[in-house]
Formats: structure tokens, sequence, C-alpha cells
């Protein structure tokens, strides 16, 4: 692209530039970067105009509403201009964690002739990814996750007024259609987006016809970002003819008439050719990721609906707006005092007169699910009469639970392995049913246990829910992570595995079912922070009690 110039980091600048050129055909841009220097010299290029949105921006906020405050001060009612009012540019943050309703809303804007363009910014991980319904309107997705600092330079951005597209012919569609078709693009939008950002280069660089170098910049920008798989290369090539002579010109105008532009274009093999130059080394790795983050959820953990528990809290002042909801009793009970001294400066208002100041909202005391979750030692130093009461307990527990309406989990480790036998469910017949089939014997993998458990525990945390750990166990673990025979390295293992857990804020009890009392475990439960409880006569009912008194449940 430009000399000295990181290609990924000129790639920008040359989206940027477009966008600005061109505000109302291209969309915007999705830019997919964590937080840090990159991202924040990119943002330094926007213009001060440039509005922020939340992924929690309400309908009235983005398409405007009625003004309460400023209608209740009035009398009468005022109306105020949304977002998708605004000319300039506007920036969605976390764009990973839009939710389905706002992505429907900003797509419903975005197909607006007039809309504003739309910086997405995507900070998401793992499976967290900007829905599908707003990046397919966006023309330009670029990944600035693998720049430091030392690939920055500056980027001059002006604000050119909008330019008028450059002229395109119908060999430049049916290329960009092919190319398009070549690397398994999915989406029409895409192939129209890069149409127009071939005309767009071309109108930047003064041209008034689309050339190749337009349709390289194109492909580069909003094809190769979408790519699905590699083309097939060609194995066998067509034989060349011999040279012929040129045929003499026609005319002069014909030599003027843009036939220039078309002597000059590549064939179609040679720009997908090109094309795949620009494909990263990784790109399967990277298509299969992105085929995991993509339409799985916008990444924001799960919804929480009707766990609403608990008395409600007393209401408070407030502003009315969203899914907040009006105390109507607080709120005529704040306004009552003041109608006298109302009524004398607003002789010409009836009825009871409400101000911002006096209206109160409600509050409910609202309490995640809790996840339960049991790790069971399975292995043969818990004698069969200690797994027995131990999955009797659990099963006591399991009926409290399922009367609570609390999820439960169960993991059992033994031999050199370590396994969840029941994800996060209510159904107390398969708890029982997993426990019932539980066998007995082997080693005893301590830390692949908890390791386990604490997979459980930061899913549980993504879908805004309360993890509980109750580990049963003698505490003989002569199995490392690694699944090796070693004591000592088992123990340092469930000690490591112990202190992340502690890390993550769950609480824990450790019940001992060893006939003695191993201070190991003792030790263990410190780390963890929990709490360790040595039963080694107890019956089935009898730990059920201790585990329910110790987690307060």
């Amino acid at each position: 692209m430009t000399d000295g110039v990181n290609p990924i980091w000129a790639r920008a600048r040359l989206a940027l530039h477009m966008v600005a050129a061109d505000p109302y055909g291209l969309g915007g841009i999705l830019l997919r970067a964590r937080a840090g220097p990159v991202r924040d010299a990119f943002l330094a290029l926007l213009p001060a105009s440039a509005r922020r949105l939340h992924p929690n921006i309400q309908d009235d906020q983005l398409f405007g509403g009625i003004d309460i405050n400023a209608t209740l001060a009035s009398g009468a009612v005022v109306m105020e201009p949304g977002l998708a009012a605004h000319q300039g540019l506007l920036v969605l943050s976390m764009a990973e964690r839009a939710t389905p309703p706002l992505a429907g809303r900003l797509a419903r804007l975005m197909d607006r002739a007039d809309a504003p363009p739309l910086i997405a910014l995507d900070e998401g991980i793992d499976d967290e990814a900007t829905p599908l319904t707003i990046t397919d309107r966006l023309a330009f997705h670029l990944d600035l996750s693998e720049l430091t600092h030392r690939d920055l330079a500056r980027i001059d951005v002006q604000d050119p007024q909008p330019l008028a597209p450059a002229r395109l012919t119908d060999a430049d569609i049916e290329q960009i259609a092919n190319v398009a078709e070549a690397f398994g693009v999915p989406s029409l939008r895409a192939g129209c987006f890069a149409l127009r950002a071939a005309q767009i280069n071309a109108a930047l660089a003064g041209r008034d016809a689309v050339n190749s170098q337009d349709i390289k910049a194109a492909i580069a920008l909003v094809l190769i970002p979408r790519a699905t798989q590699i083309p097939q290369t060609e194995t066998e090539q067509e034989e060349q003819p011999p040279e012929q002579e040129p045929p003499p010109p026609q005319d002069d105008d014909d030599s003027n008439n843009g036939n220039s532009d078309q002597q000059d274009r590549l064939p179609d093999d040679m720009l997908i050719e090109a094309a795949k130059a620009l494909l990263p080394p990784d790109f399967l790795d990277r298509l299969a990721e992105k085929q995991q983050r993509s339409g799985m959820g916008s990444g924001s953990g799960a919804a929480k609906s009707g766990n609403r528990r608990g008395r409600p809290l007393p209401s408070r002042s407030g502003r009315l707006g969203g899914s907040a909801r009006l105390d109507l009793i607080a709120t005529l009970r704040s306004a009552a005092p003041w109608q006298r001294i109302r009524r004398a400066s607003q002789p010409d208002r009836k009825g009871v007169i409400i101000h911002p100041s006096d209206i109160h909202l409600r509050r409910y005391e609202e309490k995640s699910d809790r996840l339960l979750i049991f790790v069971v030692d399975a292995s043969g130093s818990a004698a069969l009469t200690r797994l027995a009461e131990a999955k009797g307990a659990v099963e006591l527990m399991l009926a409290a639970a399922y009367a609570r309406r609390d999820h439960v989990s169960l993991v059992a480790f033994r031999g050199e392995m370590a396994e969840v036998l029941l994800s996060p469910t209510r159904s107390l017949v398969r708890t029982k049913r997993e426990l019932a089939a539980l066998p007995g014997g082997g080693a005893t993998p301590l830390a692949l246990g908890l390791k386990e458990a604490l997979t459980l525990v930061e899913a549980a945390r993504q879908k805004g829910m309360l993890p509980t750990i109750a580990l049963l166990t003698d505490g003989r673990a002569n199995i490392a992570l690694d699944g090796t025979p070693n004591r000592a390295q088992a123990a340092e293992d469930a000690s490591v595995m112990a202190q992340l857990l502690r890390v993550s804020g769950s609480d824990a009890v450790i019940i001992d079912m060893g006939r003695r009392p191993e201070r190991q475990l003792s030790d263990l439960a410190k780390v963890m922070g929990g709490t360790y409880l040595a039963l080694p006569m107890a019956n089935s009912k009898a730990i059920s009690t201790a585990v329910t008194a110790a987690l307060d449940i």
C-alpha cells in the first residue's frame, strides 16, 4: 500500500478515507481490536462529532421520543431527537455484547438511505462476536489485534465532501461477482459494497472510471475479510494462441472511450491469485475460529429472566426510560406537599402538577440462580461404603436443591481422568440416574476434578449464575494434572487449582470422607477459602446436613 507502513494499518487508512468520502454508501467499519494503544490511535482519527452508543441503549435514545422531564416541567409534550438523527459518525462500543433486539434496531436504522455511518468496536474473545445482522451491513472488516504500537504510522484522514462514485462497467460487476464466488463470500451485500468501494477508490484518485487497481483495493478491503474458502488452483492452463498483430484502431472516438482500462484489466484467474496472496498464513485456523464465533450469540451471557426473588426494595428517585418502572404511589406522595405552591406559580395548569424531581422508580432485590457443583471422589481409596454414603448425601442435597429450583452439576474423578457426568440442570431424575451409575475404583486425580469444577464455575459466571462447590473426597491425591502418578506433584497441582477457585469467588465446602482427618485437605480448604468438615463416621443424612449448614443453603 504505502512504503514503510504496515499493510494492515494502510488498509485501515484507506477504509477511513472511503467512509469519509462516502458516508451513506459504505455503512461503516467493523473494528476487531482489544483496548490498547492501537485501537486508541485508530479512534483518535475519528471526527470530534462522533457519538458513542452503548449495547444497552434504549429505543427512545436511539430513535427519539417524549422527553419525560421536559414534558413534566412545561406541561406540554416535548419531543427529543434520538441518535438516529445525528448526521455524523456513530461508534458502537462493545459490539459483541449487542443483544438481538438492539441488532435488529440498528439494522433498521442502517437500511435507511440517510443512515449515519457506524464504527462497531468488537472486543470479543472465544465465542463472542458482533451479530451478523450488524456486520453484514458494514463494508469494511478490520482486524488490528495483531498490530503493536510499533506498526502505527500517522493517518491523515480529513473530512472531504461526499464524492460522486466513478463509472462502472458490466465487466467490473462480473469480475467482482466472480471473485466473491471464488472466495465463498455468502452475502450479496458484500459484492455491492465491493463495487461501491471500487468506485470511491477511483474517485479518491481523481479517476472517472474504475480500473484494476480499484478492484484489487475493493477485494482486499471488502471480500478478503469475508472469505470462507481458498479458491482452487487451476491445474490445466489453456495454451496461449500465437501472438497476433493488434487490430488497427477503428477511429479516434473508440480510443478515448475507456478501452485503455479494458486493456489494462487483469484476467479473473490472475486477480484471484493476487487476492489469495492477501490471505493470512493461518487462514484456515482463523476461519474455524470465525465459524465458531459467528451466529452463536451475542457473547453477553444468558439473559436473566424470571430471576427476581425476595421482597421489593424501597423506591428511589430516578429518570423514566427504558425498562424503569414507575412507582406511582411514591411519586404522588413526593409531589403532594408542593401542589399549592405549584398551582400559584402555574395557575393555568390543572390536575396534579408533577415535576421530574418527584419521579420515583421501583426497585427489586434480584438474586442470581445458584449452581451447586458436586465434585465426588470415586477412586479406590474412597472405600465403596464411603462412596455409597457420599452418593446418599448428594441425593438428599439434590432433593433440597430441586425444591429451591437451584441448578446442580456432577463431576466425578477416578483413575487418570475427571468427567462432568452432568452439566448444570434442574432435572432431579437425570441427576439421580447419573449418580447411581457412578462406578468406583482407581487412583485419585484430585487436581483434575478441581479443574473440571473450575471450568463449570467460569461458564456459570458468564451466565449470571452463582456457583457453589461441594467436594467429597478422602484427600489422598496421587495423580498429577498431566496424568502421571506423583503424589507430591498431585498435591501441588491441587493447591494451584484451589487458588484459582478462590480467585473465582465461589463458595466451597470440603468433606473429608477418610477414616482419619487428612491435614492435606484442611490446608486445601484454607487455600480455596472454603469450609473444611471432617466426617469420618457420618452417614448420608449427617453429611447432607453439614454441607447444607456450611453453604447456608
